[in-house]
C-alpha cells in the first residue's frame, strides 16, 4: 500500500478530529479564565458584586462547572429596603464562613446583584422583589428549589447554609463574629446589683420584693410567648411589602412562618390581656372605695375583651378556616 504524504495525513486528521478538539480546548480555556477570575475576586471579597455584564458572562453564559449563589437586592439608601440590609448582613456572614473555612472551593461562589447596578438583570429574570436568593447550578438552568423560600425560612445564615448544602452539596459551618453585647449586659446587671448591695448594706429587703420579681417574670413570659426565640433562630424579615400594590403586611399569612413585627403585635396583645386580668384582680381584692373598684372592673373587662378578640383575629388570619371568633371577625 502506498504511503500517504505527511501534509495530506495532517489535513485528514484535522478534518476528522481537529475542529472538535479545538473547540473543546477553547471551552476549557474560557472556563479556566472564568474560574481564575472568580477565585481572584473571591480572595479579596467573599461576596462578588456583579453588574449586568459580569452576570451574563460569568453566571449565565456557558461553559460553567461551578455553582453561583446570587443575592438580588436593593441596598441603596433611597430604596429604603430595611430587610435588604438585614439579609445582606446574614449573607456576608455565610460567605465569610465559606471563605475562611475548609469549605472554600472553586465549585461554588457567592455573588450579589444590586438593583441600581444591574437593573437589566432584574428585567432579564422578570424579578420585581428584593431580597431574593437564587442558586445557578453548574449544569442547566435554575429549578424551582434553586430559589430560596425567604418568607418561609427567613434569612438567617444558618438557614441559608442548609439550603446551600441541599442545592450544592457544599456544607458550610457558619461562624459568627463574637458578640459582646450579652456579656456586657450581664456585667452591667451584676455591677448594678453589687452596687445596690453595697449601698444598702445589711438591708436586702429589695431582693425579696415580690412585685419586682413578678414584673421581671411577666416580661420574660411575654417575650417568650410572643415568638422572640423563633425570630432569633430563623431571622425573618420585619415585615413584607407587596411589590405590586405597595401594601405592607405585618402578619404572615401562613402558620409556618412569621414576621418580626408580628411578635411585637402579639406581645402587645398579650400584655393588654394581662393588664386587664390584673385590673380585675385588683378590683376584687383591693380596699379602695366601690366607685374606683367599679371603674377598674369595667376597664379590666374592656381590655380583656378587646385584646383577646384581636389575638383571635391574628390566629384566624394564620390558620385559615378557624371557625371561632370573639368580637371582631
Amino acid at each position: 500500500m502506498a504511503a500517504v504524504p505527511m501534509p495530506i495525513l495532517a489535513l485528514l486528521l484535522l478534518a476528522w478530529g481537529g475542529p472538535g478538539a479545538a473547540g473543546q480546548k477553547r471551552k476549557e480555556m474560557v472556563l479556566s479564565e472564568k474560574v481564575s477570575q472568580l477565585m481572584e475576586w473571591a480572595s479579596k471579597r467573599s461576596v462578588i458584586r456583579m453588574n449586568g455584564d459580569k452576570f451574563r458572562r460569568l453566571v449565565k453564559a456557558p461553559p460553567r462547572n461551578y455553582s453561583v449563589i446570587v443575592m438580588f437586592t436593593a441596598l441603596q439608601p433611597h430604596r429604603q429596603c430595611v430587610v435588604c440590609k438585614q439579609a445582606d448582613e446574614e449573607y456576608q456572614i455565610l460567605a465569610n464562613s465559606w471563605r475562611y473555612s475548609n469549605a472554600f472551593t472553586n465549585k461554588i461562589f457567592f455573588a450579589m446583584v444590586d438593583f441600581d447596578e444591574g437593573s437589566d438583570v432584574f428585567q432579564m429574570l422578570n424579578m420585581n422583589s428584593a431580597p431574593t436568593f437564587i442558586n445557578f447550578p453548574a449544569k442547566g438552568k435554575p429549578k424551582r428549589g434553586d430559589t430560596y423560600e425567604l418568607q418561609v425560612r427567613g434569612f438567617a445564615a444558618e438557614q441559608l447554609a442548609r439550603w446551600v448544602a441541599d442545592r450544592t452539596d457544599v456544607n458550610i459551618r457558619v461562624i459568627r463574629p463574637p458578640n459582646y453585647a450579652g456579656p456586657l449586659m450581664l456585667g452591667l446587671l451584676l455591677a448594678v446589683i453589687g452596687g445596690l448591695v453595697y449601698l444598702r448594706g445589711s438591708n436586702l429587703d429589695f431582693l425579696y420584693n415580690k412585685t419586682g420579681w413578678a414584673l421581671a417574670a411577666l416580661c420574660f413570659v411575654l417575650a417568650m410567648t410572643s415568638g422572640q426565640m423563633w425570630n432569633h433562630i430563623r431571622g425573618p424579615p420585619y415585615a413584607h411589602k407587596n411589590p405590586h400594590t405597595g401594601q405592607v403586611n405585618y402578619i404572615h399569612g401562613s402558620s409556618q412562618a412569621q414576621f418580626v413585627a408580628e411578635t411585637h403585635i402579639v406581645l402587645l396583645f398579650n400584655g393588654g390581656v394581662t393588664l386587664g386580668m390584673v385590673l380585675l384582680h385588683e378590683a376584687a381584692t383591693s380596699d379602695m372605695d366601690v366607685g374606683k373598684r367599679k371603674i377598674m372592673c369595667i376597664a379590666g373587662i374592656g381590655l380583656v375583651v378587646l385584646f383577646f378578640s384581636w389575638l383571635l383575629s391574628v390566629f384566624r388570619s394564620k390558620y385559615h378556616g378557624y371557625p371561632y371568633r370573639y368580637v371582631r371577625s
